[in-house]
């Protein structure tokens, strides 16, 4: 794999009219407040569905079909913003939009992925500590690098490569350790299942990504934010019909009853946590396509390992769990990772201003 100078660009090799435009339409400040913005919605969203998540089976939920449709259930808390966003048309699009087939086949693969992908979140979490499962799913980063390579054309830096091997460094001292702080009554086949269910969930997080960001350049090609909640909308409405069909099916739905009734909490407290379960879901996800769509998969992917990185602190505060070396170092190396992504993304958007100001010199000469 060829790696370029480290200050080379990270964005795409091609870049896209989206990406010039974008750049050249929000000024420096607007920017950042946008990224900034996105990036609080991903880690408070994330880092508070995983706890309930956790507290969900704490407390005698057992259904992982609803842990898995509560992760898209809230999807029409979107049609907030989407209705006070207006749509509006970008003159540098010139080309024509997507057929209703192209675009409601893509919607149905992506809101497909999507359920296999919660669901194999579901399960990571309930045989896994909320502290284990976030630190294993920091490894979303280092699949996502590479699905970026070959599916959005992404450049690999040094500072890009260093941050993947970090975060892959992390998630091996936590697949090798001992989970002491696991749930009660795990057994140790149950332990690896939960492993191998999150760390295939996260590679098919990181497949996601980079087809959404694929689907913003080559398909629908605009730049409104109301695009970017309209895929969200209905790549959620897909997984939960589906998380719906499979609740149904697999014979869970009889079971509800009996959890509500025997939820450590209470009644109350069952609906409660499901509700707001599914809410920080939708806010995580608004940050998650926000990013995807102001900068890049990539950099949306390490802002969730920033997020992964800190729910285990979370973690120990409220359920007590156990954070030993293994688990410090590992969240230790998660940050550095994170850390040195975000350099080189100030390294990439000091280039950007410095060739946009190049440019626009060029123009005022040329026209003097």
């Amino acid at each position: 794999m060829a790696m370029p100078d480290s200050q080379e660009s990270i964005l795409p090799k091609d870049e896209t009219v989206i990406e010039q435009t974008q750049f050249v339409k929000l000024g420096r400040c607007q920017w950042w407040f946008m990224v900034a913005l996105n990036i609080f919605f991903l880690i408070v969203g994330q880092a508070a569905a995983v706890l309930l998540g956790r507290f969900y089976y704490d407390q005698g939920g057992n259904s992982k079909w609803m842990a898995t449709l509560v992760q898209t259930a809230a999807f029409p808390v979107l049609l907030i913003p989407l209705y006070f966003i207006p749509s509006s048309k970008d003159p540098s699009t010139s080309s024509a939009p997507p057929s209703i087939k192209v675009l409601a086949l893509i919607y149905f693969a992506l809101g497909v992925l999507l359920a296999c992908d919660n669901m194999l979140y579901s399960v990571g979490l309930l045989y896994l500590s909320a502290s284990t499962y976030s630190l294993i799913c920091a490894t979303q980063l280092a699949f996502n690098a590479v699905f970026s390579y070959f599916i959005n054309s992404q450049k690999f830096t040094a500072l890009i490569l260093n941050s993947v091997i970090i975060v892959s460094f992390s998630a091996a001292l936590i697949a090798v350790s001992d989970d002491s702080s696991g749930p009660a009554g795990v057994s140790k086949w149950k332990h690896i299942l939960g492993f191998i269910c999150t760390l295939g969930a996260s590679a098919i997080y990181s497949l996601l990504l980079s087809l959404m960001q694929l689907t913003f350049q080559k398909v629908l090609k605009k730049e409104t934010f109301s695009v970017v909640l309209e895929m969200q909308i209905y790549t959620a409405l897909v997984a939960s019909c589906a998380a719906t069909v499979g609740l149904f099916a697999s014979g869970e739905w009889r079971t509800l009853h009996g959890e509500m009734e025997k939820f450590g909490e209470g009644r109350v407290s069952y609906v409660m946590t499901l509700v707001w379960t599914a809410v920080a879901w939708q806010v995580c996800s608004v940050g998650v396509v926000g990013l995807i769509f102001v900068v890049s998969s990539l950099f949306s992917n390490v802002i969730s390992t920033l997020s992964l990185a800190v729910t285990p602190i979370a973690a120990v505060i409220i359920f007590h769990d156990k954070m030993d070396g293994v688990k410090i170092i590992a969240m230790l190396l998660a940050i550095w990772g994170f850390a040195t992504y975000i350099y080189q993304n100030y390294l990439d958007d000091s280039k950007v201003r410095r060739r946009q100001t190049g440019v626009r010199e060029s123009h005022n000469d040329s026209s003097a």
